[in-house]
């Protein structure tokens, strides 16, 4: 049975995003070094230090994103995002009638 949406268009959006988020990545990356040098400060208080747990708890939930990219794709059907693949690259053809 066909799909009534675009398996293209949804594959096309997943990979836009993928690059979004690798384009994050350095940036967490650099945010949580400095969230845990921040942690590493001698005497610090527990409730900033609580704090500052929670921020990173935070920041680590970038790979929840990547997860549910990865689920979105696997919910695209294969077969229809290949059908329509290769309908587009064929191209539209006007009827002679």
């Amino acid at each position: 049975m066909p799909i009534k949406w675009s398996a293209v268009k949804v594959s096309e959006a997943m990979d836009r995003l993928e690059r979004l988020i690798d384009l994050a990545t350095a940036p967490l990356d650099e945010a949580r070094k400095a969230v845990q040098e921040a942690r590493s400060i001698p005497d610090l208080p527990q409730y900033v230090d609580d704090r500052l747990g929670r921020i990173l708890d935070r920041i680590g939930r970038i790979n929840e994103v990547t997860g549910a990219i990865k689920a979105a794709r696997e919910s695209i059907p294969g077969e229809a995002l290949s059908e329509e693949k290769a309908r587009l690259k064929a191209g539209t053809q006007q009827s002679l009638l």
